[in-house]
């Protein structure tokens, strides 16, 4: 599992059968500091994300198919859930949702 912020959505008028009633979102994983970190990527959303949320990505080919119950549903990455907070090394980091789906990483010491 990776964690990333939302930047875009993709739009499909013709794609699988299975991924109708589903959202395809562009993602970005964040380094802990917030930082971008590596290329962004397209996830299967099924958390419901909108763009600027920080969502926790499995990077599982079968967690998709675990949260539709769907078996014939795959996935290379999913978004499993909008984050409110994380702590890493002890550290925890609150996001703050703002207007506009604008997201601010604020560090708790």
């Amino acid at each position: 599992m990776k964690i990333a912020k939302v930047v875009g959505n993709l739009i499909s008028t013709i794609k699988d059968e299975t991924f109708h009633g589903y959202k395809l979102m562009i993602v970005e994983y964040l380094n802990p500091d917030g930082t971008p970190d590596g290329k962004r990527q397209i996830a299967f959303d099924a958390a419901h994300a909108g763009i600027g949320d920080i969502v926790l990505v499995n990077i599982d080919g079968g967690a998709a198919t675990m949260f539709t119950g769907d078996k014939e549903l795959i996935a290379d990455l999913t978004i499993c859930g909008v984050l409110d907070s994380f702590t890493i090394n002890g550290r925890q980091t609150v996001i703050e949702h703002g207007q506009f789906g604008l997201t601010k990483l604020k560090e708790r010491p």
